[in-house]
């Protein structure tokens, strides 16, 4: 009997530890049959360039906006920006056009002469005064405006998110966004370098809030990036969309995170010219 309750209690302690074993192997279990995010089947190769785009930012891009913001005035950042929004109205006009918005296109037009005269060549923006409002178009919205798919969701080096579509198109406006560039090699040089520094100066002091606000901010970033483009395309009426996977999703955290995001998505797409010009508010607006 003693040798028989000695088996016996020697075998629950093993009973008892393979409880919790048997118990993970059912949670990785489930894990592994949960499907992956249908728009980003390149998830592995995207995670890896979204860190090596977020390294790149870290050594070089922000440390150069920094020097940026500390030396150039408040007035001529605004004056930078308006040249460079200014040069991008043609191309946005004529996207604009190209996706029957006629009216519209015809109005960037016209901001664009206005501001090039005007405004002394783009420095102040009079046609916003005048009651001409900016548009944001590019030439993947014009493809996905003509039904053209989007295509998986894809991050280029240094240039960022796009989808498969807009990767396609970018080329199309990076040409049109370029064609105003001196053709003296150190200037244009020079102009794309304020540009990029430009860009990103837009983005400081979003970061800290960003990666507060999520426990996976690559997945913040894409979520909002694929929702902001697909808002655009249809010009804020974007097709419900009903998904039947548990994916992974950072789910919405607050206007801060949110602009955060908007901020940062503006960061990743540097030389999209006509890239997400939303409304840059402050992480001060996010609610205590």
């Amino acid at each position: 009997m003693k040798k028989n309750n000695a088996a016996s209690s020697g075998r629950a302690p093993v009973g008892r530890r393979l409880l919790p074993l048997l118990a993970c192997a059912v949670l990785l279990g489930g894990c592994a049959g949960t499907p992956r995010n249908p728009d980003d089947p390149l998830e592995g190769y995207n995670r890896a360039m979204f860190a090596f785009n977020e390294q790149v930012d870290k050594v070089v891009l922000k440390p150069v906006a920094e020097v940026y913001d500390t030396v150039v005035p408040t007035p001529l950042h605004i004056a930078i920006g308006n040249v460079f929004g200014n040069l991008a109205d043609p191309w946005i006009g004529v996207n604009n056009l190209l996706q029957g918005k006629v009216a519209d296109g015809l109005g960037d037009m016209m901001r664009f002469l206005v501001n090039s005269t005007l405004g002394f060549l783009g420095v102040l923006d009079i046609a916003s005064e005048a009651g001409l409002p900016k548009h944001d178009e590019d030439f993947g919205q014009t493809l996905g405006r003509w039904g053209v798919g989007e295509g998986a969701y894809f991050v280029l080096p240094i240039f960022g998110p796009r989808t498969i579509r807009d990767a396609v198109a970018f080329p199309a406006d990076l040409a049109a966004n370029s064609a105003w560039e001196p053709g003296h090699i150190p200037t244009r040089n020079t102009v794309t370098a304020v540009r990029i520094t430009h860009e990103r100066w837009r983005a400081l002091g979003t970061e800290k809030t960003l990666e507060e606000g999520t426990l996976d901010k690559y997945a913040y970033v894409r979520d909002f990036y694929l929702e902001q483009r697909r808002y655009k395309v249809f010009d804020g009426a974007p097709p419900r969309v009903y998904e039947d996977f548990n994916g992974a999703s950072a789910a919405p955290l607050g206007n801060g995170v949110d602009v955060a995001a908007s901020t940062a998505v503006e960061n990743l797409e540097l030389l999209g010219m006509g890239g997400l010009q939303l409304a840059h508010r402050r992480s001060v607006d996010e609610p205590k």
